[in-house]
Formats: C-alpha cells, structure tokens, sequence
C-alpha cells in the first residue's frame, strides 16, 4: 500500500508550498488546486484519500466545492478538512453542514492539522516507530497563513 494522497486546495502558494513539505515528510503525497474549479479536477484525477480545503478561493469559494463534492459519487466519499482564516464563528458550523470532517482555523499549528488528518484518515495519532534520539515526535513550524 502506498503513502495516502492528499488534495492541498489553497489560493495561497506560500501555505501550498508549507503543507506540502509538512506532508511530505509524514509520508504523504500532496498535489495542488489554487481555485474551486482546480478542486473538482484534481480530485477527479488523483481520487485522494484527503482534501484540505481553504475558503477563501478565486473562482467560486470553498463552500461551492464542497457541494459540487457532493454532487460527484465518486468524490462524495472523500473526507475533507477546512482551514480557513475566516471567522470561524460563522463558517465553522456552516463547513461541517455542508460535510466537511474538521474546521480549522489559519494559522495552523503542524501537529494540531497532523493529528486531524491522521484521526480522519483512520490512522494512529502518532507516526509509527520510535521517536528520533529520544526526543517526541513533533512539528515546530507553523503552517503560514
């Protein structure tokens, strides 16, 4: 079984580029859509096992993707996180109606967006595996905004 695929849907290439290298190094495989429309292709070419998705996107915002997901049976499936810096207060409730597995508000701390996608992928909160010399496994940086 290969490493589980990951849809970073974001306007902002700095944070695409950030999540990747946090993914990446937990082992998994990332690939990008800067806009609602990128979304729903990308994730009909990869079928990944995850998206995060941010809000705030050109051409039709996050909501718009996340019902056009649900349209799609093949893509319906796929659990999806949001991180998002809008105020969470109005949109939280709203993603998670509209089918959305976590909200999460930008900035990101890496271990808080790690643990919320290895509990909705199903996997072990921890990566397998001692930690290195002795020390916990951890991510310092935080995800930029």
């Amino acid at each position: 079984m290969g490493n589980k695929k990951i849809l970073i849907v974001d306007d902002d290439p700095d944070l695409r580029l950030g999540v990747h290298l946090r993914l990446k190094a937990n082992h998994y495989d990332t690939f990008f859509a800067d806009d609602a429309f990128g979304a729903i292709d990308e994730a009909r070419r990869h079928e990944p096992d995850l998206i995060i998705l941010d809000l705030g996107l050109v051409a039709g915002d996050g909501f718009q993707v996340l019902e056009r997901l649900k349209e799609v049976l093949s893509l319906a499936v796929i659990p999806v996180i949001v991180v998002s810096a809008r105020d969470p207060h109005a949109n939280r409730e709203r993603a998670l109606k509209a089918g959305a597995k976590a909200f999460l508000q930008k900035p990101v701390d890496d271990a808080e967006l790690l643990s919320v996608i290895r509990k909705t992928l199903g996997e072990p909160d921890s990566p397998p595996g001692p930690p290195v010399s002795g020390q916990k496994n951890s991510c310092s940086v935080v995800v930029p905004h």
